[in-house]
């Protein structure tokens, strides 16, 4: 009987003895067991095409990268709901997961819930709306922002129209969100480009970054100011709706129109003069800086705190 049970005997003692050898080879048992970090991509309305874009430019390089992370990506269904992307960030907190980009759809209201996801131990990084020093600060908290100076953008759009336009021509800024940072940033490089140029900014109204909306302020700025000569967009989707509204008050051709983001519905604007000028800040590689900071800070053992507080990306004017 002894005899019989030798040969299981010896295969346990052989297991045992692989396994102590596998526990102390430095690495080894880590390199079977690595953890695959669980990126949540957090964006504003995916019925803006930019957002549609980044997204997809995340999508396909996790799929070039299918071993190096894994993606979950979220959208709200309109720039202005705040309290869902408040929801969103809250499941992945739940969700467990390692690390979350955003491109927060208010610069401060954000601040507290992503608070909450730094207290879990989650890499945050910011993009493409950079989220409000001064509210960062009172949260003692450091999120770094991975994305273009928009007023620099802004300000490239604004030259190239200033240069087509007379020195006391009266302009129109159509704004996004005006508690958002870019929205803000993008009308102050389109002020400093009209001061520069002599213009005057006879009206300043937000088109909440929608089409719609968009469409109705360059209406009613158009009947307010019959002599306005140029309405600077705050992003495309309101220049395609301030192009209608141009149109509809028979002004083609004696209003120009220029926006932000270079989405592919803008294109044959631009072609054939309908609109003037856009900026390109590149959606689809936007989401990949942000997401290759956070794995960076992961693989480096990095704490949130020890993050670098701003990596700026390009932003070039766009033209026929």
């Amino acid at each position: 009987m002894i005899r019989h049970f030798q040969p299981a005997r010896r295969r346990a003692i052989v297991a045992s003895a692989a396994f102590l050898a596998v526990s102390i080879l430095p690495g080894a048992a880590f390199a079977q067991a690595a953890h695959k970090p669980k990126v949540a991509l957090v964006m504003k309305s995916l019925a803006n095409e930019f957002f549609l874009t980044m997204e997809t430019g995340a999508k396909d390089y996790q799929k070039q990268n299918p071993t190096k992370f894994d993606l979950v990506t979220n959208g709200i269904k309109d720039e202005t709901d705040t309290g869902n992307q408040i929801r969103i960030v809250e499941q992945m907190i739940v969700s467990k997961v390692d690390a979350l980009v955003i491109a927060p759809a208010d610069s401060k209201a954000l601040v507290p819930v992503l608070k909450k996801a730094v207290d879990a131990g989650i890499i945050v990084v910011n993009i493409d709306n950079k989220l409000d020093p001064d509210v960062l600060k009172s949260k003692d908290l450091n999120i770094p922002f991975v994305g273009p100076d928009n007023a620099k953008g802004a300000l490239k759009v604004g030259d190239y129209l200033a240069k087509r336009l007379k020195s006391g021509d009266n302009v129109a800024i159509i704004e996004g969100v005006s508690t958002t940072t870019n929205a803000q940033q993008r009308t102050a490089g389109f002020k400093q480009a009209m001061a520069t140029g002599g213009m005057k900014v006879v009206s300043l109204q937000s088109g909440e970054w929608e089409i719609d909306k968009g469409n109705a302020v360059a209406s009613q700025i158009l009947n307010a100011n019959p002599d306005v000569k140029a309405l600077l967009c705050g992003n495309d989707n309101m220049a395609i709706g301030a192009v209608s509204a141009v149109r509809a008050a028979g002004k083609a051709g004696k209003v120009q129109v220029v926006g932000y983001d270079d989405i592919n519905a803008i294109k044959p604007m631009l072609a054939d003069g309908r609109v003037l000028a856009t900026a390109n800040q590149y959606a689809a590689r936007q989401a990949v800086f942000g997401i290759d900071t956070a794995l960076k800070a992961i693989a480096e053992h990095k704490k949130q705190s020890e993050l670098s507080g701003v990596v700026e990306t390009p932003v070039d004017l766009v033209t026929k």
